[in-house]
């Protein structure tokens, strides 16, 4: 099953173990730390801005957004920005359930109905996906 985490690039780590966990119940996690620079999360503002205008800004949204719209599942780390959330609205339209990992102090409102489940713990969220795939038919 294909899995998108979207996620700020504060979450970095938990994004790697969380992908590290799932691709040993054999997923495969469209990882944009992988696709990405991790060093994009440690620029000035004018650096971001200019990442972001570059052919290689525009290839990871290419990814980002095609991963987020075609993925089986999308798992949302909290709390997140505003280009997490405008990957779940993406999702979101495009049919892609969307499971989220809450966190203290979410500041989202009526739009966390976009997301179907969410889950307190790793150990939750990885037992839902586990269900989801028998669910679904993908094991």
């Amino acid at each position: 099953m294909n899995i998108y985490i979207a996620a700020s690039w504060k979450h970095q780590h938990a994004v790697e173990m969380l992908t590290d966990l799932l691709e040993k119940n054999g997923d495969y996690v469209l990882s944009w730390i992988r696709e990405g620079r991790p060093e994009e999360a440690f620029l000035s503002k004018r650096e971001l801005t200019a990442f972001i205008e570059s052919p290689d800004g525009m290839k990871v949204f290419d990814f980002c957004s095609k991963s987020a719209t075609s993925a089986d599942l999308l798992i949302y780390i909290g709390p997140s920005g505003c280009d997490a959330w405008a990957e779940i609205g993406a999702a979101y339209g495009s049919g892609v359930p969307i499971f989220g990992l809450l966190a203290k102090n979410e500041e989202v409102g009526i739009m966390r109905h976009m997301i179907k489940s969410w889950f307190s713990s790793v150990s939750e969220l990885m037992d839902a996906v586990k269900d989801f795939k028998k669910e679904k038919g993908y094991v």
